[in-house]
């Protein structure tokens, strides 16, 4: 757990702080599958753990506040209007590996999860 606590980030502008105590702050953090082709963008805070099971490690991300929210592109932001709003409690399962290099990556799948898109969380650079 030591080595997955403290920044994240990903190439679309999301943030991930993942606290020692088990407590996350993040910004602007997509949904998974296919919630993520709803377009809704979440800030927040809640609780995290790292699991271990015959399937590999993960990690289960739980929101317990939303403080924001935001749509992705113009086009979901038009949609958004006829759809309802983000959820106002989420849990995200981010999948544990190691990088070519050997550094922790956490990633999600989003859209169909059969096509295997992965969004992909990494530290900031020094």
């Amino acid at each position: 757990m030591t080595e997955a606590a403290g920044s994240w980030e990903n190439v679309e502008d999301t943030r991930l702080t993942l606290r020692p105590d088990g407590t996350a702050l993040f910004q602007r953090l997509d949904g998974q599958d296919f919630d993520f082709d709803d377009g809704w963008r979440v800030s927040g805070t809640g609780t995290w753990e790292l699991t271990d099971d015959s399937d590999g490690q993960d990690i289960r991300l739980a929101m317990t506040t939303r403080t924001g929210f935001e749509t992705r592109d113009a086009a979901t932001a038009a949609d958004a209007s006829a759809s309802a709003p983000p959820p106002a409690t989420y849990t995200w399962h981010f999948y544990v590996r190691r990088d070519p290099r050997e550094a922790l990556e956490l990633f999600f799948f989003y859209g169909d999860p059969d096509i295997g898109n992965t969004y992909v969380m990494t530290r900031p650079p020094a």
